[in-house]
C-alpha cells in the first residue's frame, strides 16, 4: 500500500510539470502575440507620421508658392472729415464679405486719423470695394442743431490687383466745400498704389 501511494504522488508531480510547461508555453505565445500587435501598432504609427510630414511639405510648399505668386491687398481706413462732424461707424465689404465692421459713437473712429482695415492675400484680378459710413454733426452753441443730424454716407469702388504686387488702398473720409450744404459735403475719395513684392 505503501508503494502503490508512493506511485499516485508521481504521477501527479508529472501532471503538475506538464500543467506548468503549457501555461508557460500559453503565456509566451500571448506574450509574442502582444509583441506582434504592437509592432503592427507602431509600423503603422510610423507610416501616419510619414505621410503627415509628406502632407505638411506640400501644404507649406502651397502656401509659400501661394504667396511669392498670388496678390496682397493692405486697406486704410483715413478720417480727415474735420471737427464738424463725429463718425459713429464704418462698414468695408470686399466682394460682398465684410472685413471690418465697428460701431464706436465718440471712440476711435474720431480719435485715430488712420486705422488699418485689413491686410490679407487676395486673388489677383478685378475686386469690388464697398464703405458705408454713418456720421452725425458736431455743432456748438449756434450751430449744436447740428447733432441731431445723423446720416449715412456710402460708395463704392472697382479695382484690380496684380500678380505678384501688394496694392496699398486708402480710403479717405472726407469734407468738400463750396455751397454744398452739411449733409452733402462728405465725400468718400481712394488712393490706391501697388509695388512689386517679389521679384519677376
Amino acid at each position: 500500500m505503501a508503494a502503490t501511494a508512493s506511485g499516485g504522488s508521481a504521477f501527479g508531480q508529472d501532471t503538475g510539470a506538464q500543467a506548468d510547461d503549457e501555461a508557460a508555453e500559453q503565456a509566451a505565445a500571448d506574450f509574442r502575440r502582444e509583441l506582434r500587435t504592437v509592432e503592427e501598432d507602431v509600423s503603422d504609427l510610423k507610416e501616419r507620421v510619414f505621410r503627415s510630414k509628406a502632407t505638411l511639405k506640400l501644404l507649406k510648399e502651397l502656401v509659400i508658392d501661394s504667396a511669392l505668386t498670388g496678390s496682397r491687398l493692405v486697406l486704410w481706413h483715413v478720417n480727415k472729415l474735420g471737427g464738424g462732424y463725429s463718425m459713429e461707424s464704418a462698414q468695408y465689404f470686399l466682394d460682398g464679405k465684410t472685413v471690418f465692421s465697428k460701431v464706436d459713437p465718440g471712440g476711435t473712429l474720431d480719435t485715430v486719423r488712420e486705422i488699418k482695415v485689413s491686410d490679407s492675400s487676395v486673388p489677383a484680378g478685378s475686386h469690388s470695394l464697398q464703405v458705408n459710413l454713418v456720421l452725425r454733426g458736431k455743432g456748438y452753441k449756434v450751430f449744436s442743431y447740428l447733432r441731431t443730424y445723423q446720416f449715412k454716407v456710402t460708395s463704392s469702388y472697382v479695382f484690380n490687383l496684380e500678380e505678384g504686387k501688394v496694392t496699398t488702398l486708402r480710403v479717405l473720409a472726407d469734407s468738400r466745400g463750396g455751397l454744398r450744404n452739411f449733409v452733402e459735403r462728405p465725400t468718400i475719395q481712394y488712393d490706391e498704389r501697388a509695388e512689386t513684392f517679389r521679384e519677376e
